[in-house]
């Protein structure tokens, strides 16, 4: 910096200005200074800056899974609101490890970053107490956290297992599959539910409601149900499927066109987060959609309130789903009337 300054002609106080102030320097030398910043080939040490503020010019993201688009997309969001707050994101992939996330955790507390957004394996696990408790500001992300020690974005996720199944049964469907991951996870659990409540307000035996189970959330996986629903004789398969997620509705597609099942003449299927690949499919799939970059920035804003309002209060956001219908479950016909 004093180098900067002599080749400038100004006072080291003016170089900092200009690093850290600027509009309180003019803009004719201002440009002196960043003219001979360019010449010397000086770059900021924002190490010792960090050393000084206690903080890291950065947030950082730990996503649950980095292949799911949705999470992607997310990480987007938090990436616009990190940028236009002069931010840099880090962005770290807990592969839904649970010591993989507090890996990542530890490393981001020790590096200090301004706050951590989360879309945790366990959301209630203490160690995200424990990280509130010693001063970094949190926000969860896609999860509902209870309590109030700190914020949490989400999507109501009993509600869009609820408007996926009633947009079904509006097509005439009487016998549907939830395909989905594991119910200890919070989200699956919830879409599960959701997709029960309607079937019962429609007063559908609760029998033709099945639930078929997937290791994963993944293409993989909605391959493997999509074998196990073909094996099903004819008059007794589920004519639609709604899936905790596209990834596993992507997989369902396409093990159904291997076996000859006509989509959705024969096997209607919804998705659920609405990814890119949704719509892009070889039959466009029908999907609830989250609203998935408005979930990341309002994360983002959240916990950057925190970091620089004292008068900041934490929040529990809820996003609404909407369901986006296309030729996944689009037939030409319904399959009866409601009164059937």
């Amino acid at each position: 910096m004093k180098d900067v300054a002599a080749a400038a002609g100004v006072s080291l106080g003016t170089v900092s200005n200009v690093l850290n102030r600027p509009d309180r320097v003019t803009a004719s030398t201002r440009e002196k200074v960043e003219r001979a910043m360019a010449d010397l080939g000086f770059i900021r040490n924002e190490s010792a800056r960090s050393l000084r503020s206690g903080r890291t010019r950065a947030l950082a993201y730990v996503m649950l899974d980095a292949g799911n688009p949705f999470f992607t997309d997310v990480a987007q969001g938090i990436e616009h609101a990190a940028e236009s707050a002069d931010l840099s994101l880090f962005l770290c992939n807990s592969d839904s490890r649970e010591a993989r996330e507090a890996t990542h955790l530890g490393h981001l507390e020790q590096q200090r970053v301004q706050g951590i957004l989360i879309t945790p394996v366990d959301p209630d696990t203490p160690l995200l107490d424990a990280i509130a408790q010693r001063g970094t500001p949190l926000v969860v992300v896609d999860r509902i956290r209870k309590g109030d020690q700190f914020c949490s974005v989400a999507v109501d996720d009993v509600l869009g297992g609820r408007i996926a199944v009633e947009h079904l049964i509006d097509r005439g469907h009487r016998r549907v599959a939830f395909v989905g991951g594991s119910l200890g996870v919070g989200q699956v659990a919830d879409r599960y539910e959701g997709a029960r409540l309607a079937w019962a307000a429609a007063g559908l035996p609760s029998d033709d409601l099945t639930l078929v189970a997937a290791d994963s959330l993944t293409v993989a996986s909605g391959r493997s149900a999509g074998e196990r629903l073909a094996g099903i004789p004819s008059n007794r398969r589920p004519t639609a499927a709604v899936c905790a997620n596209d990834l596993i509705a992507l997989g369902l597609l396409q093990q159904a066109t291997a076996t000859g099942l006509r989509v959705p003449d024969d096997l209607a299927i919804v998705g659920y987060d609405d990814i890119e690949f949704a719509a892009a499919a070889a039959v466009p799939l029908t999907s609830v959609r989250q609203p998935r970059q408005e979930l990341g920035r309002a994360a983002a804003d959240l916990v950057l309130d925190e970091a620089t309002n004292p008068e900041h209060r934490h929040q529990q956001v809820v996003f609404t789903p909407e369901l986006v219908a296309r030729a996944s479950t689009l037939g030409t016909h319904p399959r009866v009337s409601l009164a059937d």
